[in-house]
């Protein structure tokens, strides 16, 4: 089992930047990947940025290349997802997820473990 705690989330003007983070607890080594999912209202959830616990190699949906950057602490069991030049169309509950696969995988697979979500909100 896998357990799954965004934080950051709020309400940020056009152009500006906020972090989100996932803490994790269970089953965090290197085999599992690590992910963020975002949900607009009225749209599907779709694939934002992943990577993996053992590795370095990271993917981003292109919606979102050059603005948001994914790290990860180990020793933290902490997940980050930095949100830099916001735009109104990043307004979603973004969602962290965690699945036995590879970082790449995590874009086009059902996740095992979901968090409860936090709201980003971007304003004009």
């Amino acid at each position: 089992q896998v357990q799954l705690v965004e934080s950051g989330g709020g309400l940020v003007q056009a152009g500006g930047s906020l972090r989100l983070s996932c803490a994790a607890s269970g089953r965090t080594f290197g085999s599992y990947a690590m992910g963020w999912f975002r949900q607009a209202p009225g749209k599907e959830r779709e694939f934002v940025a992943s990577i993996r616990w053992g590795g370095e190699r990271t993917y981003y949906a292109d919606s979102v290349k050059g603005r948001f950057t994914i790290s990860r602490d180990n020793a933290k069991n902490t997940v980050y997802l930095q949100m830099n030049n916001l735009k109104l169309e990043d307004t979603a509950v973004y969602y962290c997820g965690s699945s036995y696969t590879t970082a790449q995988a995590m874009s086009v697979i059902p996740v095992a473990y979901w968090g409860q979500g936090t709201q980003v909100t971007v304003s004009s």
